[in-house]
């Protein structure tokens, strides 16, 4: 098969390999960046005196950048270009995040956040964009699995990074300026290869959430876990009598779960035939691990296996819904779709936290365990209905 011309923004029949390099190592950069930066503002905002509530409000604001952002993009994008947004995006983020170091009076930070969290947002839209464009269909979840698993490994070497180099002095700081304007490199090298959108897509973004709801519904399942289920667990664990040591543990081999499982899943949604069917039974392996944990809650072996599994599953529903979503659609519908797909997770990314946490205060502690049951049920129940009575279109 044959390649499109340079800068198309229809699906390949190839891998076409510089896109891909470009957008997984730009947003990887990225990704390093912000496993070193999410931690390093949490530290010193608690090292300021700052209280935990606020700390949180002021995190809270990597949701809301994304909300705003999302629907920006795609205009942003339209209007200049995708290489050129991804790379203003670049320099914003890498300006903002020296802006936390010089930043003393706490009030600065909320309108860093925005503009950090924001312009990080475009350029994941922009690099999920690029990579569905250039994925050949029958191996775009391998494709989307490796972005996944190397987006994941930058997470994990941010937080290396952090605690390497901790939080006092301007170096962390610079490191992840650094790490952030690298991106700029691949995507500039790239840059004549990147889609080209003629045309604005065919409706608001936001009724692109319902064109493709089973993705869209998935991801927004997965932000409110990974989120809820990251900020809370080490609560929910050490009051059922793990040590902080063991809670980071667990949450580790959740980590590694994320890294070992999504090639695989990926692969696997290439040889289905209704990538929805993977996305509910995922869905139901996290409802199922959620049931589960109480029960294994004093066997850390057994919890650990769990987790493993549970970890990957719940990453898995990110990777196939974006990979779905590459599927029913292309060109500016593609771009206005992925900017929904990421609003959703920034919906889920607010919303998760405040469940979970409001659950486990009227209910106990295993109250971390059936909200995430709650979302995942819900999920799987929705997903189930759409498989029954609408059946995947040619």
């Amino acid at each position: 098969m044959t390649e499109p011309p340079r800068g198309s923004s229809e699906p390949v029949e190839e891998i076409h390999w510089p896109s891909l390099v470009a957008a997984i190592s730009s947003i990887s950069a990225v990704g390093i960046a912000i496993g070193l930066g999410l931690p390093l503002l949490s530290i010193i905002l608690e090292k300021r005196g700052i209280s935990s509530s606020l700390i949180g409000l002021n995190s809270a604001m990597a949701g809301v950048a994304a909300m705003i952002a999302a629907p920006l993009t795609t205009k942003a994008a339209h209007s200049l270009g995708v290489a050129r947004t991804m790379v203003l995006s670049v320099i914003l983020s890498a300006i903002s995040a020296m802006g936390f170091y010089y930043a003393y009076a706490f009030w600065m930070w909320f309108p860093l956040r925005i503009v950090f969290h924001g312009a990080t947002t475009a350029l994941f839209i922009l690099s999920e964009f690029w990579i569905n464009v250039a994925s050949p269909p029958r191996k775009r979840g391998l494709v989307l699995g490796i972005y996944a698993t190397v987006l994941s490994l930058g997470f994990g070497a941010g937080s290396a990074i952090f605690s390497a180099l901790g939080s006092d002095g301007p170096l962390p700081f610079v490191v992840g300026a650094i790490a952030i304007l690298l991106a700029a490199i691949p995507v500039y090298i790239a840059r004549d290869e990147s889609p080209i959108l003629n045309e604005g897509p065919e409706m608001h973004f936001l009724r692109y959430v319902f064109i493709v709801p089973t993705a869209t519904a998935a991801v927004f399942v997965f932000g409110a876990v990974e989120a809820g289920g990251l900020s809370m667990f080490p609560v929910y664990a050490t009051r059922a009598g793990f040590t902080e040591s063991q809670a980071g543990n667990l949450l580790t081999v959740m980590a590694v779960g994320n890294v070992l499982f999504q090639i695989p899943v990926g692969m696997l949604s290439d040889k289905m035939k209704d990538r929805r069917l993977l996305l509910v039974l995922m869905g139901l392996v996290g409802l199922t691990g959620a049931v589960l944990m109480p029960w294994f809650m004093h066997d850390w072996r057994l919890l650990s296996l769990i987790l493993l599994v549970w970890g990957g599953s719940i990453a898995g529903l990110y990777t196939v819904g974006l990979s779905h979503l590459g599927s029913r659609l292309q060109g500016a519908d593609l771009a206005a779709a992925n900017a929904a797909f990421v609003f959703c997770y920034a919906i889920g990314t607010v919303a998760g936290p405040q469940v979970i946490g409001s659950t486990i205060d009227a209910t106990g502690n295993d109250g971390f365990a059936w909200a995430i049951a709650f979302f995942f049920g819900v999920y799987v129940l929705f997903g189930g209905i759409r498989l029954l009575f609408k059946p995947k279109r040619a």
